[in-house]
C-alpha cells in the first residue's frame, strides 16, 4: 500500500502452472536450438517462476522458414475471408474460456491487476479477435475509371510474412493488436513477445492451434531484443511496438536488409492540459488515471500535467490526497489499484528518473521511494514546479511519476505542449468548445482526448506523430498495413482510345 508493504500479506492467488514454456514454431512446442533457457521473474517478488526456451537467429529462421513456406503453399492466405474469420472466433472463444488461467498469467507475469486482466486485458483480446474476423471477408479493391481506352482495378492482397515485437506492459492486448489484423489479412506471423512477458504469448500459441489456425501460421519466439529481435528485423515485414531507442535499431536492420515495410508505435511524453474553466473533481480524475493507470506502464501515459493558473494549487492538493490513498500491493488483492513494476530494469529505472527530478530542482509533493524490501513496487510520485528542460520532462519514464506544470495562456500551453520529441497523444480538459477544439488541432500528436484519457475504440486507429513513430494500429487503418495494392489494367479494345 501507499504507505506501506506489499510484502506483508501472502499472495492471494497461488502461482498456476506454467504449461508453456518452450518456442512455438511449425505448429509445435520445441526446444531452442541451442538448448538454452533464460528465468521469467514474478515481479512481486522479484523470484523466478520459471525457465523458458531462449530463441536466437536459428530459431527465428526456422520460425520464418515455416511461416514463408506456410504463405507461399499453405491454406490460410488461400482460404475465403468468412473462413479466416471463422477460425478466429473460435480463437476469441478459446480464450474466453481460459479467461482465469490467462489473466493470472500476466499477473504474475507483469504485475498487472489480476482484476484489470480478467475484466479488461483479456476479453479485449477475444473483442479484437471478433473485429478483424468480422473484417476478413470485407478486404475489398475498387474499380478504376481510366483513359486513354484503359480499364482497370485493384487487387488488396496481404503483404507476407509479418514479424511483430511485442512490449510488456500489456502482454495479452498488444500480441492481438498485432496478430489479429495480420491473421484477418491472410498473412502469417512471426511473434517475439518481450522478455520480461512470454507466458502468455505461449498459451496463445497453444489455443491458436486448437482453434485450427494451421501450422505454421503463427509462431512464437521468445527470446532477447539483440538476438531473436535483431533476427526478426532483419528478415521480414515488421510490426513494432516499444522504446523510439529499439525503434531506431529496427528501421536501420529494416533499411540494411531489404527495405520492408515498417510499423512502429513508440515511445511518447504526453501532455494533459486542464483549464481554469474544467471541472477540478472530474479533471483530477482523468489526470490521475491517465498517468497511473497499470503503474504509469502506459505509452501514452499523460506524464506532462499542465494546469492553468487560477486552478493549479486545487489540482495540486487534490492529486496529492489521492495519491496518498492509492493502494499499492499484491495485484491479486481485489483492494490493490498498483502492483509492481514489470521488471527489475525499469523498476531501477523509475527510482533514477526520480533522483534525476529531485537534482533538478523539481519538488517532490508525494512518493518517490521503493516500497517494501521484496519485488518491484514503486510509490505513486508527483512533482510540481517542473521545467520542460528537465529530464523527468523531456524523456519517458515510463513508471508512476507525474510532473505538474502550471500556465497562464492557451498559446503558452500549445507551445509547450508541442515542445517535445514525441507525438503520440495528448488531451485537453476545458468546457469552451472553441479551446477544446483549438488545441485539438495545434498539438502535433496522433490521438486527442478532450475531457477523457486513454479511451480506447477498436474502430479509432492509434498511432503516432514524430519521434513516436508511423503506422497504425486499431481500426481499419490497423488492417490495411497488412495489406498491399496492386492494380490491374487492361485495355479496352473497341475503345476509340485504342
Amino acid at each position: 500500500m501507499a504507505n506501506g508493504s506489499p510484502n506483508d500479506t501472502e499472495s492471494f492467488l497461488q502461482i498456476p502452472p506454467i504449461k508453456f514454456s518452450k518456442l512455438f514454431i511449425d505448429g509445435k512446442f520445441v526446444d531452442a536450438v541451442s538448448g538454452k533457457t533464460f528465468e521469467v521473474v514474478d515481479p512481486r517478488s522479484g523470484e523466478a517462476i520459471a525457465r523458458v526456451s531462449e530463441g536466437d537467429k536459428e530459431d527465428v529462421d526456422l520460425a520464418v522458414k515455416a511461416a514463408r513456406q506456410a504463405f507461399d503453399h499453405g491454406p490460410w492466405p488461400r482460404m475465403s475471408g468468412s473462413e479466416r474469420g471463422s477460425i478466429m472466433m473460435k480463437f476469441a472463444d478459446l480464450i474466453e474460456e481460459n479467461i482465469e488461467e490467462l489473466a493470472a498469467l500476466d499477473t504474475i507475469n507483469g504485475g498487472k491487476l489480476f482484476s484489470h486482466c480478467k475484466v479488461i486485458d483479456i476479453p479485449a483480446a477475444a473483442k479484437i479477435l471478433r473485429y478483424y474476423a468480422g473484417a476478413a471477408d470485407k478486404i475489398h479493391g475498387t474499380v478504376l475509371k481510366l483513359s486513354k481506352g484503359l480499364q482497370g482495378y485493384t487487387l488488396r492482397e496481404p503483404i507476407g510474412v509479418v514479424g511483430s515485437i511485442i512490449p510488456w506492459n500489456f502482454p495479452t492486448l498488444m500480441f492481438f493488436t498485432k496478430a489479429a489484423p495480420a491473421l484477418a489479412a491472410g498473412c502469417t506471423v512471426v511473434i517475439k513477445p518481450a522478455k520480461q512477458t512470454p507466458l502468455s504469448a505461449l498459451y496463445y500459441a497453444h489455443l491458436a492451434s486448437l482453434a485450427g489456425i494451421p501450422d505454421r501460421v503463427l509462431n512464437v519466439i521468445n527470446g532477447f531484443g539483440e538476438t531473436a529481435g535483431s533476427a526478426i528485423s532483419s528478415h521480414m515485414d515488421l510490426s513494432f511496438t516499444g522504446s523510439t531507442e529499439v525503434g531506431r535499431k529496427i528501421m536501420t536492420a529494416a533499411a540494411a536488409s531489404n527495405l520492408k515495410p515498417v510499423s512502429l508505435e513508440l515511445g511518447g511524453k504526453s501532455p494533459l492540459i486542464i483549464f481554469e474553466d474544467a471541472d477540478i473533481d472530474e479533471a483530477v480524475d482523468i489526470a490521475f488515471y491517465g498517468l497511473f493507470y497499470n503503474k504509469g506502464e502506459v505509452c501514452v501515459a499523460g506524464s506532462r500535467v499542465y494546469v492553468q493558473e487560477g486552478i493549479y494549487e486545487k489540482v495540486e492538493k487534490k492529486l496529492v490526497e489521492k495519491a496518498n490513498s492509492w493502494i499499492v500491493g499484491d495485484p491479486f488483492d481485489p483492494r490493490v489499484n498498483q502492483g509492481p513494476q514489470t521488471g527489475k530494469k525499469q523498476f531501477q529505472k523509475i527510482l533514477s528518473y526520480i533522483e534525476h527530478g529531485k537534482r533538478d530542482g523539481a519538488m517532490l509533493l508525494t512518493g518517490g521511494k521503493q516500497i517494501g524490501n521484496k519485488g518491484f513496487y514503486v510509490e505513486p510520485t508527483i512533482f510540481s514546479d517542473v521545467k520542460e528542460d528537465m529530464t523527468i520532462a523531456k524523456e519517458e519514464i515510463f513508471g508512476p511519476v507525474m510532473s505538474l506544470m502550471k500556465f497562464k495562456t492557451m498559446e503558452e500551453a500549445i507551445k509547450r505542449a508541442n515542445d517535445t520529441t514525441y507525438g503520440l497523444a495528448a488531451g485537453v480538459i476545458t468546457n469552451n468548445l472553441n479551446v477544446a477544439n483549438t488545441v485539438s488541432r495545434s498539438i502535433r500528436a496522433g490521438t486527442i482526448w478532450i475531457n477523457c484519457y486513454t479511451r480506447f475504440d477498436l474502430d479509432c486507429s492509434y498511432g503516432g506523430y514524430k519521434m513516436s513513430g508511423f503506422g497504425k494500429d486499431f481500426g481499419l487503418d490497423g488492417l490495411h498495413q497488412y495489406l498491399q495494392i496492386k492494380s490491374v489494367v487492361s485495355p479496352i479494345h473497341d475503345s476509340p482510345w485504342h
